[in-house]
């Protein structure tokens, strides 16, 4: 059963010189119980999209078309009001760097218990109270003293699991985990994975994991999203993504990921950089970097097509190919 369907989603946001275009067109679907993957590199448009299902821009300078379903109802045409009831309660948000997103004025155990209030009607103490409960579920040790400490007492990691604590507070439906593990050591980034993998078990609740890390993506979700310039260029389950990707810049990803065993003297770089999305190239946005470009790449946006069954790829150079072959 379909939870959340977004369906030709596109961003503009405002600026000096007009509206440009960060999101372009994005669509997928996310069942019950099932974990996503969304990657690529920074100014992908990844970020944007999880926003996007929120309605966490700043709208006066922000345009939303298209339709995000969840439970029926679309979440753009949702009165405000409605949504914060959403927001926290049924889809919640870890964002990027826990530093930023948490209040360096209030303790952790206030701002934990600041959703069960609102969400729950708990009072203090029983908001307290549970807190403690949700930092020991985060595996906080001695969570008991902890709840009452200010977020510049704790460590990268363990702001990262208060930021997870508070958003399973009210045991969402749907997680959306964007870079959850920045600026963190391989050894904690291990640890909130299976942080989030056994949570999402316990409670039962999908997860959109956001992130440039493939490796991570690989271990965690079971269909993965590529995403590049505003679009989304290849949709297939995790396995066919690493295993036999059919995009180029899925391919120059995975290339760029350094293996242990191999023995390289310069690691493998995709040549170029992402478009600005105010000057974005006629035709596909990836031709300029693409070493298969072909003229006809240059006359169009190409159109998401299927590779296989329930694999979709956004390039007739390699599609034509296939078929050929």
């Amino acid at each position: 059963m379909t939870m959340l369907s977004v369906e030709n989603l596109s961003v503009d946001f405002r600026v000096d010189t007009g509206w440009i275009r960060s999101v372009d067109g994005v669509s997928f679907e996310l069942p019950e119980n099932a974990t996503l993957g969304i990657v690529g590199e920074s100014g992908s448009g990844k970020s944007v999209t999880a926003l996007s299902i929120l309605r966490l821009h700043a709208m006066r300078n922000t345009r939303l078309t298209g339709r995000i379903g969840f439970d029926g109802k679309d979440l753009l045409k949702m009165p405000e009001r409605e949504l914060r009831r959403l927001r926290g309660r049924d889809i919640a948000m870890i964002f990027q760097d826990p530093m930023h997103s948490l209040n360096p004025v209030l303790t952790i155990g206030d701002q934990i218990g600041e959703t069960l209030r609102i969400h729950q009607g708990m009072t203090g103490a029983q908001a307290t109270a549970r807190a403690v409960e949700l930092l020991d579920m985060v595996r906080i040790p001695d969570a008991k003293s902890r709840v009452t400490d200010f977020p510049h007492q704790l460590s990268g990691g363990m702001r990262q699991r208060v930021m997870i604590a508070m958003a399973i507070a009210c045991r969402p439906r749907l997680l959306i985990a964007d870079e959850p593990t920045t600026a963190l050591d391989v050894t904690v980034q291990a640890q909130i994975l299976e942080l989030l993998r056994d949570l999402r078990e316990e409670i039962g609740m999908s997860v959109i994991l956001i992130s440039h890390d493939l490796g991570l993506v690989a271990e965690f979700a079971e269909r993965v999203i590529v995403m590049y310039a505003g679009e989304l260029v290849e949709d297939a389950p995790a396995r066919t993504i690493f295993e036999t990707p059919t995009h180029p810049y899925s391919e120059g990803l995975l290339q760029a990921i350094p293996s242990p065993d191999a023995d390289v003297t310069r690691l493998y770089a995709i040549p170029g950089r992402i478009p600005d999305p105010g000057r974005r190239p006629p035709g596909c946005n990836f031709a300029p970097r693409c070493g298969l470009v072909q003229p006809s790449c240059l006359k169009g946006t190409p159109p998401l097509e299927p590779a296989t069954p329930g694999h979709l790829v956004r390039c007739p150079v390699r599609l034509h190919a296939k078929v050929e072959a």
